[in-house]
């Protein structure tokens, strides 16, 4: 498989719907995903103190210990946002052969960041821009919060590997990296060879795919000095409803 170590081009906000329709992914600058969101970047920093507060995530299989993370789901419709029910996360073993076909309960979003205009702006804005490439009645959205340490010297963002959601569209926000090394993101063609690989770095830039197009992974990080962790906001945006376990409650 090849693939190409030099970053890809950002992407501006007026070339974002024909960029990614040819090329199934952008990357998109963190200036950019705040006229996205229709606000300043700096309301989008100030949701970054939230990831301070993740609870550890009971459900990985690899015995590790590196990764926190919260989540909440949405529906959005034009312009009105609600969120739905807590539910539990639920992948297929097709998408997720590492953790998928079991119902993972991650404890919700707190409630002032759901309540944030900064936070609840990006939501909208973010289903209008996916919108343009493939107008829905309605987004089922599912939001996680993630934090991936190196308390116990590497941390894994993906230990299942390769692959894809399951959904239309994945949003890859990176919100912060602190003290370490590492965490390459690597996004290949899903019915090709081509693959390109670069490390997002400045807060709140974005990397956004065409889920039926595109696999993607993170490489690992380790630590510089004593410590580090890397913050990280994963959006999904699917037309056809809540990926749910076929015996769950919640459909």
């Amino acid at each position: 498989m090849t693939t190409a170590t030099l970053a890809p081009p950002l992407t501006a906000l007026q070339a974002l719907p024909q960029t990614l329709r040819d090329d199934g992914y952008v990357v998109v600058s963190a200036q950019t995903v705040a006229e996205i969101a229709g606000v300043p970047l700096s309301d989008l920093l100030t949701l970054n103190r939230f990831w301070d507060d993740l609870p550890r995530d009971p459900y990985l299989r690899d015995g590790g210990r590196y990764r926190f993370r919260r989540h909440a789901s949405y529906e959005i419709q034009g312009t009105t946002l609600s969120m739905a029910p807590h539910r539990a996360h639920w992948q297929s073993v097709d998408y997720n052969a590492l953790h998928g076909g079991i119902e993972r309960w991650f404890e919700p979003i707190q409630t002032q960041l759901a309540n944030h205009p900064a936070w609840q702006a990006l939501l909208l804005g973010m289903a209008q821009t996916v919108n343009s490439l493939k107008p829905v009645q309605k987004w089922f959205v599912e939001a996680h919060e993630f934090r991936i340490d190196t308390t116990d010297g590497i941390g894994r963002p993906t230990p299942e590997g390769a692959h894809r959601d399951g959904v239309d569209f994945v949003a890859v926000f990176l919100l912060d990296r602190v003290g370490i090394k590492g965490g390459e993101t690597r996004i290949f063609q899903a019915g090709g060879s081509a693959g390109l690989r670069f490390t997002l770095t400045q807060p709140w830039s974005l990397l956004l795919m065409n889920d039926a197009k595109m696999i993607h992974e993170s490489t690992p990080i380790q630590p510089v000095g004593k410590h580090g962790h890397r913050d990280t906001l994963v959006l999904t945006f699917r037309s056809n409803g809540f990926q749910d376990s076929p015996n769950s409650s919640q459909q």
